[in-house]
């Protein structure tokens, strides 16, 4: 009779502070026991000192998130959760978004329905916040809140979703008084709209002006108002998607004032600059178009600097897969459209895990231990999920990654997105995951997935545990 029903033999097991050579038992999808030479398992992997990690946590993607027409996401819950699993990723938090004049709660109700029997990994939700009412402020959110959805995101720029000062107040006055996480935005919506009424009247309208709109001061003002914000009401923020070296400044600041600033980043600012977008007038730039854009080399290495140092919290995709030549994709109603009207977003679920391994462990920009915090260990923090998900530890979900150290150059051919390119494309790397697992389960062998729609389980998420919670004074 076996001990387990799978034993992972001779892995260099990584955690966000340890590296150690074991073997790990797993039993009913739970780590059950980790030691050297364990009992036989109905399974057995050989991981033959390879390095093995928690499956990566991805706390920023969007998958089938409602547009206007003719706008629409080319990956829902089933071809983003399988190229999740084919890139590391077992856990995703994509956002169920409420409308202006929506309920938050029906916002909620809508994306259960659009995920259901679609997933193929693990999956919870963020909420993002667009039209606080006294309702959504004092009955939906609260109660949310305490049903498991513990985290949301607000914004500070595009109109439909943008929230003004007292608003951001209110909602982060929530988030203290119920222990919850409050993802922002920060970029600001004013300047960013006078510049581009500046450029569309000088006729500069190409994908390239889109960060001739956006730079880097107007993500530095509103990352300065957004610490400000949390500040007054003393709760903790995590600023999401940080660009570049004038927002790191601003929340390097706000660190050595003892604030509980968090911070994330993504690989679009590691491995896209703004010539990206285009250095003429061409149209494919749009492809690389997102928000805040990618900067220059220089700012490059800043981002390099805060993921090696401690300044960013998580690493996230922040996939937000558009076709290129689709009508309801980057060229709206089929057209070639001024910046302005350009969908914001590139996709990155599948290649997160793989681009940070590749050019930052095995480059050695960062350690193996960096690596599992950055991508699994502190997501699962944030939002609520540890230490079910984002560490090898007994009584974990056995959600983990064998990686293969081998030559690949990245094709959007290669890729189990829905979307028909990649920003990553000819890339060479020198890592791949080569197994995937997902609560005990192979999910990806290195060649083939092996996880169905609906295998994939909503997870309710506890208070987040990055910071201690402060309650309302009475």
């Amino acid at each position: 009779m076996s001990d387990f029903d799978l034993v992972i033999r001779n892995a260099r097991a990584v955690t966000a502070s340890d590296i150690f050579l074991c073997d790990i038992g797993v039993r009913d999808g739970l780590i059950v026991q980790v030691g050297q030479s364990l009992g036989t398992g109905k399974c057995e992997i050989d991981a033959a000192g390879r390095y093995v990690t928690p499956g990566g946590v991805d706390g920023h993607c969007h998958l089938d998130q409602p547009h206007a027409e003719p706008i629409r996401m080319a990956d829902d819950f089933d071809t983003g959760t399988l190229s999740a699993a084919c890139g590391g990723t077992t856990t995703v938090i994509p956002f169920a978004a409420q409308a202006k004049g929506q309920s938050l709660r029906a916002a909620v109700d809508d994306y259960h329905k659009r995920a259901g029997g679609k997933a193929r990994i693990d999956y919870a939700f963020h909420m993002i916040v667009s039209d606080p009412t006294p309702t959504v402020l004092h009955e939906e959110l609260p109660a949310l809140i305490q049903e498991g959805y513990t985290s949301f995101k607000i914004y500070m720029t595009y109109d439909d979703l943008k929230l003004d000062d007292g608003q951001i107040l209110d909602v982060l006055s929530v988030a203290r008084e119920y222990g919850a996480m409050c993802m922002v935005h920060a970029e600001n919506a004013d300047c960013i709209e006078w510049l581009t009424r500046k450029l569309e009247a000088a006729g500069r309208v190409a994908p390239r002006f889109h960060s001739h709109a956006r730079p880097m001061l107007v993500e530095r003002e509103a990352t300065h108002r957004a610490i400000a914000l949390s500040e007054l009401v003393d709760v903790p923020i995590l600023v999401v998607h940080v660009s570049g070296r004038e927002a790191v400044e601003q929340i390097r600041w706000a660190r050595g004032q003892g604030l509980n600033i968090y911070a994330e980043t993504c690989p679009q600012y590691l491995f896209l600059t703004a010539e990206d977008l285009g250095i003429d007038d061409q149209y494919e730039g749009a492809k690389c178009v997102c928000s805040p854009p990618p900067r220059d080399k220089s700012n490059q290495q800043v981002i390099w600097n805060g993921l090696a140092d401690g300044l960013f919290t998580v690493f996230s995709s922040d996939h937000a897969p558009y076709k290129y030549d689709d009508a309801a994709g980057k060229k709206p109603g089929g057209k070639e459209v001024a910046f302005r009207h350009i969908p914001n977003g590139i996709p990155g679920l599948e290649t997160r895990m793989p681009l940070l391994w590749s050019e930052g462990v095995m480059a050695g920009r960062i350690t193996p231990q960096r690596f599992v915090e950055l991508t699994s260990t502190n997501a699962a923090k944030a939002y609520g999920l540890y230490p079910r998900k984002g560490t090898l530890s007994i009584g974990a979900d056995a959600d983990m990654v064998i990686w293969d150290e081998r030559d690949l150059e990245i094709r959007n051919s290669m890729l189990h997105h829905a979307v028909d390119y990649t920003p990553y494309e000819s890339m060479h790397l020198s890592a791949w995951p080569g197994v995937t697992l997902s609560r005990g389960e192979v999910i990806w062998d290195g060649s083939q997935a092996s996880c169905p729609p609906g295998r994939g389980k909503f997870l309710t998420c506890d208070t987040p545990s990055l910071a201690p919670r402060k309650l309302m004074e009475i």
